[in-house]
């Protein structure tokens, strides 16, 4: 789906749920989901909108680069987005115009769209204007989407000199103003805050105590595209390890974060722009080899369960973070080995494009439905608990006997199991920890 067609989807989400008068916190974009007692259940004729192609991403740049024996299996990964150059390094140089023929090629070779994020520490609107016009004008490749900056809400800690909203807020408009008048018809992401939160209380605040995303908004609204946060939920002092009931804790506030960073966007500026989680991953530390950390195991179900909400949530895009990385757990490639967590973007390429309605009443298990381009109904079955479940499966309409299956468990690394039975009263057999794919033919 293209930005505009997104924003005029968006768009009609504002005019169906607010009254013409004065603008009011905005609901959710989707039905929220009314669970039957321990039952699946799925309502196919309850279309909720398409799936942005652009939830499957993630972050690639000159420290990030895949090892060459890797680069099969990166093309193979369905990531369908990747933002360059990731992290703090865009922020320590300046990017030349070699490292961009570079990114353009891979984003070519993996069927996938380009964000660029222009310096703004030690950066320059000069700089910024040079390196789009670049890019666009002179190469001619039309990278749409530009973020300015990585993490600002970090910058003081990491520099010791001082650095608050007002600053950040002038230097952010004066290099997005420089790029437009370089290609007045690039998009603009920002503010690329470094965490984010469910309420005012829990999201960042600058040394004064004013709120970066609320006052980035009020300063920078008229010019933002694409309101961007980055969210490392589990992170922990001193490289203590996460647990796994903890992470399963985790999963139910990501429906929460966008809900309310929806609704403060809409309190501020009056419109309903889209949202961009850029950076997403348990942790952002290097801890590694724990049951719960990002290169676990069950790393790959909660982010499958993860992308699932952001989905039902309609958020433009996600980048989980990073695509290859040698020394932490954080990458899905780790040198010459293929992380866990790569396996959740291969289980989803297999999804579909439109939203259709699905709750689950049952603990610990998640369901997500969509309808693919050749008809076939999908649903995506999370089994976040320790032991084995049986879940009976309701869809209105439809009595499915059989179904194609796709597992990612302990024993299956997003395999196909092939046609498989459905039993008459419906119910599945979910194994522990684990995440299910069924496909059932139109």
């Amino acid at each position: 789906m293209t930005r505009r067609l997104f924003a005029l989807f968006l768009l009609s989400l504002v005019l169906a749920a607010c009254a013409p008068a004065a603008p009011t916190p905005l609901p959710t974009p989707t039905i929220a989901p009314t669970p039957v007692p321990d039952v699946l259940y799925v309502d196919p004729s309850r279309d909720l909108g398409e799936i942005s192609p652009y939830v499957l991403g993630s972050n690639y740049g000159p420290m990030h680069t895949v090892p060459p024996d890797m680069l099969p299996w990166a093309l193979e990964s369905g990531i369908t987005a990747l933002r360059f150059p990731g992290g703090a390094w865009g922020d320590s140089v300046d990017i030349q115009p070699f490292q961009i023929d570079q990114f353009m090629a891979f984003c070519e070779q993996m069927g996938a769209i380009p964000t660029i994020s222009v310096r703004l520490l030690g950066g320059t609107p000069e700089a910024a204007a040079a390196l789009v016009r670049y890019t666009n004008i002179e190469k001619d490749y039309n990278v749409v989407y530009w973020s300015i900056g990585n993490e600002p809400t970090l910058y003081e800690e990491q520099t010791g000199e001082p650095y608050d909203t007002v600053r950040f807020n002038a230097e952010w408009r004066a290099i997005a103003e420089a790029m437009l008048r370089v290609d007045p018809d690039i998009q603009l992401m920002g503010p690329e805050l470094h965490q984010w939160g469910t309420d005012y209380a829990s999201t960042p605040k600058d040394s004064a105590g004013r709120d970066w995303m609320t006052e980035f908004l009020r300063a920078n609204g008229d010019l933002v595209d694409v309101v961007t946060v980055h969210r490392y939920p589990l992170w922990r002092p001193g490289g203590q390890m996460v647990t796994i009931p903890e992470m399963r804790a985790n999963t139910q506030e990501w429906t929460d974060l966008v809900v309310y960073l929806r609704s403060l966007i809409w309190e501020i500026t009056g419109r309903d722009l889209p949202i961009a989680f850029t950076e997403v991953n348990s942790s952002p530390t290097a801890v590694m080899m724990g049951e719960a950390t990002p290169d676990s195991y069950y790393n790959a179900i909660w982010y499958a369960d993860v992308l699932g909400q952001l989905m039902t949530q309609h958020v433009f895009m996600v980048n989980q973070w990073v695509l290859s990385q040698r020394s932490t757990g954080l990458g899905l490639f780790y040198g010459s080995q293929i992380r866990p967590t790569y396996y959740t973007f291969r289980m989803y390429q297999h999804f579909g494009e439109r939203l259709v309605y699905s709750s689950s009443g049952l603990q610990d298990i998640s369901i997500y439905a969509a309808r693919r381009e050749d008809g076939a109904l999908t649903l995506m079955v999370i089994n976040l608990g320790d032991e084995p479940q049986t879940a009976r499966l309701q869809i209105v309409g439809l009595t499915p006997t059989q179904a194609e299956v796709w597992r990612l468990d302990h024993s299956h690394n997003a395999e196909s199991l092939g046609v498989q039975p459905i039993p008459a009263d419906g119910r599945l057999e979910l194994p522990e920890q684990s995440v299910t794919l069924y496909i059932l033919a139109p």
